[in-house]
């Protein structure tokens, strides 16, 4: 796959992962907890593109103990952590100012890189990380709030699960240890199935409406199924700072499609703050990683 064809996966994704917290928060008004959310939307994901996997004769019997041992680390770090937390965290947080922290995840993706998979990043995309991280400051900055202590935590610990599951898929996508089904179907089922786990004592068995069961499966069929096949493609070729600033335009999205759906407008200092991410990003992407 050449790099244009990984960018425009990558921006796609960024795009489809951009309605999902604007989904999130209209299903969490559908009676269902956020741990069931968000293991329905995972675990459901796996058994839809299971089919796809056998057709292609997947056969996980092949797998190493080691690699089988990372892709679980991958689900739990990646859905039951990270995406638990962020679901879990839109109870106590506004959606601007969970967006803007998941902003600090590729500073963490950075200094991990550099340490685990010896990708050192040029000059110019360390510019692009500030310029970026500038921008997504003062893009939120008029929509922040005092936020709950316990909100602040949650997302915390997400943030450090996020930059995790972008070093461990980065580090098998780039050497094709595995197909991009098992990559992303393994991790879906552990984590989602870990989630579900979690939230049947802690939440109850949920009463989805029919608007709410719709939500779950248009999370998993499109935010999730779809969208991390496109993910792990890219991974292929883009490294993990890289993808992870593509992913950083998604708060943007999400408060364009909140503006849109909600009726939520931008102000001057916003739209200035989201073409100073876009710089960033675009500066990011301007050459690939020594």
């Amino acid at each position: 796959m050449s790099r244009p064809v990984a960018l425009i996966e990558g921006l796609f994704v960024a795009v489809l992962w951009a309605s999902s917290a604007v989904l999130v928060k209209m299903g969490l008004h559908e009676d269902i907890g956020p741990l069931t959310l968000a293991g329905l939307r995972y675990f459901l994901a796996a058994l839809l593109l299971l089919p796809f996997a056998l057709r292609n004769g997947i056969a996980l019997r092949t797998l190493s103990p080691s690699l089988w041992l990372r892709l679980m680390a991958i689900g739990l770090s990646a859905y039951t952590v990270g995406n638990g937390a962020f679901f879990w965290g839109l109870q106590y947080l506004p959606t601007t100012t969970i967006s803007f922290l998941l902003n600090l995840t590729p500073l963490l993706v950075l200094g991990a890189s550099l340490v685990w998979l010896k990708e050192i990043p040029t000059g110019l995309q360390l510019l692009g990380v500030l310029v970026a991280l500038a921008g997504g400051a003062l893009f939120f900055s008029p929509g922040a709030s005092e936020s709950e202590l316990v909100g602040l935590g949650v997302v915390g610990i997400g943030l450090i699960a996020f930059a995790l599951f972008g070093i461990l898929g980065r580090a098998i996508a780039r050497i094709q240890e595995t197909d991009t089904l098992t990559l992303t179907i393994v991790p879906l089922a552990v984590g989602g199935g870990v989630l579900l786990i979690l939230a049947l004592p802690l939440e109850g068995i949920p009463h989805v409406s029919p608007m709410g069961q719709g939500i779950v499966l248009w999370l998993a069929l499109v935010n999730t199924a779809l969208a991390y096949v496109l993910y792990n493609r890219a991974l292929r070729v883009l490294t993990a700072l890289e993808i992870n600033m593509l992913l950083n335009l998604s708060p943007l999205g999400t408060a364009a499609f909140a503006w849109v759906l909600l009726g939520e407008r931008l102000s001057v200092v916003q739209i200035v703050g989201m073409l100073i991410v876009i710089l960033g990003v675009t500066l990011v992407q301007w050459r690939g990683a020594r």
